[in-house]
């Protein structure tokens, strides 16, 4: 039998990474050093959790043409599977960032066919009970809101709900909040998100505000860089020391950690080794230009031995 799924059902874009040596000023221009296309947003989970081993699905729409096209490419080459049509005579998206020499990045979004999702198209990935179903807070402004919202709450029982609230979740509106985090059953965001939503600093703090938010049994996970992570169960509250290194590109870091977190769960590891991997992938992730890098199994084994 197999085990369970890792469904993302956020967008799916091309990142157009520009490597600049600093912002210019309003109305200026800078030189890049350098430009390169990726499949990025939703994409960056899907590869983390397919490279440690999960069987993962994206729900979301992609688009005819050849931003579509990448995409569609760089998960096929890892295995995910694409449970919807493809939405006709619109193509994907893209997010311009750009990327500082201190690796911070900024970035400039468009919206594309990756907002034309339905009930019927998310229903088309068929989750199951022990499914973990990934909703970004970015999905819960715009065109995906609502079709987004009526689909969660038919998912059948059983189905994990796993919310990565990004910068939006703590500015949306009570009733979408609230609607969302009844179902959630895994939190996982940065300090910065939890703290925000918690009105608290301190990750052991506001993990416990925002579990306190949530269903019973709901697990929480707050990530903080190079710092590590905390993972809060049952009450329990226990803290993975991270691993830091000389960044190159911080783009989807967070999300790797999150795709080997959920592989490791769905590989049926304790949520405190799943974290302990997330971080070691979330340490070399940083480490590699692009947000199509993360490391696979083998990989994470090999840095964790050392």
């Amino acid at each position: 039998m197999a085990g369970p799924r890792v469904i993302h059902t956020a967008q799916a874009l091309v990142d157009v990474v520009v490597e600049v040596p600093g912002l210019p000023r309003r109305g200026g221009n800078v030189m890049a050093t350098s430009s390169r296309r990726y499949a990025g947003g939703a994409v960056t989970i899907l590869l983390a959790a397919a490279r440690s081993g999960a069987e993962a699905v994206h729900a979301g729409a992609i688009g005819t043409g050849p931003n579509g096209d990448l995409v569609r490419a760089a998960l096929a080459v890892d295995g995910v599977a694409v449970s919807a049509p493809a939405v006709a005579d619109l193509d994907t998206g893209i997010c311009v960032v750009l990327v500082e020499p201190t690796a911070e990045r900024t970035f400039v979004t468009t919206q594309g066919a990756e907002r034309e999702i339905s009930v019927a198209s998310l229903d088309a990935s068929e989750p199951v009970a022990g499914d973990f179903v990934c909703v970004s807070g970015y999905s819960l402004v715009g065109r995906t809101r609502d079709p987004l919202l009526e689909w969660l709450g038919g998912l059948p029982p059983g189905v994990h709900v796993v919310l990565d609230p990004g910068a939006t979740f703590a500015e949306l509106a009570p009733r979408v909040r609230d609607a969302v985090l009844a179902r959630t059953g895994v939190w996982t965001g940065n300090a910065e998100e939890s703290e925000h939503l918690a009105g608290v600093r301190g990750m052991a703090e506001s993990a416990e505000v925002v579990a306190g938010l949530l269903p019973g049994g709901a697990v929480v996970v707050v990530r903080d860089g190079p710092r590590g992570c905390l993972v809060r169960e049952d009450g329990a509250t226990v803290v993975l020391p991270g691993h830091p290194q000389r960044p190159v590109d911080t783009n989807g870091a967070g999300d790797t950690h999150t795709g080997v977190l959920l592989a490791g769960r769905a590989a049926g590891l304790t949520w405190a080794y799943a974290a302990a991997r997330a971080n070691a992938a979330g340490a070399l992730k940083v480490t590699r230009r692009g947000p199509d890098t993360a490391p696979t199994a083998a990989e994470i084994d090999a840095f964790l031995a050392r």
